[in-house]
């Protein structure tokens, strides 16, 4: 097993498989590269801002994309539940782009998501993109709801909030080193809140030294950065604005 490693603030350690493990409000949670969260005590995988179907909303607006994002989004969601199998998988708000991207599903698109429901709890947690859950998809809707010690909800409450793990905000990290940087989506944790990273191929990211994030860290936070096959923690002084 790796050791523990600290920044000044935050205390994580790297496991084997390339993931972090963190400790957020005395909650353990292992970051994942894929951007998933998996609470390993109580076998929940969370994800945020899957944006299904974002690629046919700006098709019908004239912006071509290829349509291939909602089937990228749940290949890699299935691959992470057929890893871990998980009890419960939430869904942790923005699932779909907009009110209408469930009926764009295509068929397969549609079971698969049915199939990853199957022997679990599928929770829906509301977001600003899909305030009502699914109308024709099997699951639980939930505007937050608290699992293995964290607060799970979409949104990040103004101010600190202790134990609170959200989406929404897309983070991504500028990060130093060698002469240059590298831009990458990342968990962003002080070790009391966290906010994970969108996980749909076309969600894009906001850097987390974008106003946007000011005042919901106590300290400085860590960014976890994600690579092919690893995170990557890298401490606040070794991010950069864009």
């Amino acid at each position: 097993m790796s050791s523990a490693h600290q920044t000044p603030d935050v205390a994580f350690r790297r496991e084997p498989c390339g993931s972090v493990r963190a400790w957020v409000a005395g909650a353990e949670a292992v970051l994942r590269p894929s951007g998933a969260m998996w609470l390993e005590g109580a076998r929940a995988l969370i994800i945020a801002d899957l944006h299904l179907e974002k690629g046919s909303a700006y098709a019908a607006r004239g912006q071509l994309l290829p349509p291939y994002d909602t089937r990228d989004g749940l290949a890699r969601l299935a691959r992470e539940v057929e890893a871990l199998a998980p009890a419960m998988l939430v869904m942790l708000g923005d699932a779909f782009h907009d009110d209408e991207a469930e009926a764009r599903l295509a068929p397969g698109d549609a079971e698969a998501l049915r199939a990853l429901a199957r022997g679990r709890t599928l929770v829906w947690v509301t977001g600003n993109h899909d305030p009502a859950p699914p109308k024709a998809l099997p699951g639980e809707a939930a505007e937050f709801l608290g699992v293995g010690g964290l607060c799970l909800r979409h949104e990040p409450a103004a101010g600190p909030a202790r134990g609170e793990a959200a989406g929404h905000l897309h983070p991504c990290a500028r990060i130093k080193g060698d002469g240059r940087s590298v831009r990458r989506r990342c968990f962003v944790t002080d070790g009391e809140r966290l906010i994970l990273p969108a996980f749909g191929a076309y969600a894009g990211g906001l850097n987390i030294r974008d106003q946007a994030f000011a005042g919901l860290f106590a300290k400085p936070p860590l960014a976890v950065a994600l690579g092919p096959r690893r995170a990557h923690p890298a401490a606040w002084r070794s991010t950069l604005a864009d």
